[in-house]
């Protein structure tokens, strides 16, 4: 099971295991208040990709594409994530103020969309 949190939202046991899924670090938040188990840079949208987002809805659906298309060649990075989740909660941790139109939820559809080449 993935779950998504804001970085800014209190951790909690139920969060499982920990992944902040952004490539920079939440503004203002400490480490020991972050309680990550991970944090996976490689995953998150390049910087350019980020910058030409913008947080632009209207973008959305044109953001995901592109993310998703960042994310191959990343599979076995990925298949550990879904491994995992499979066993436990995995909550991934993201900054953006914006629930619905954020990274987090697009690698989380990724994941369960994509299916292991074999």
């Amino acid at each position: 099971m993935i779950r998504l949190k804001r970085a800014y939202e209190e951790a909690t046991e139920k969060d499982g295991y920990r992944i902040l899924v952004e490539r920079l670090w939440p503004r203002g938040v400490s480490k020991e208040k972050a309680a990550l188990q991970l944090w996976a840079k490689e995953i998150a949208p390049s910087e350019a990709l980020r910058k030409w987002y913008g947080h632009d809805v209207t973008k959305w659906k044109e953001f995901k594409s592109r993310y998703w298309r960042e994310l191959k060649g990343k599979e076995e990075f990925l298949e550990e994530i879904r491994r995992r989740a499979r066993k436990t909660i995995v909550t991934f941790v993201y900054a953006a103020r914006d629930e619905e139109h954020n990274s987090a939820l697009a690698l989380k559809e990724y994941l369960q969309r994509w299916r292991r080449p074999g």
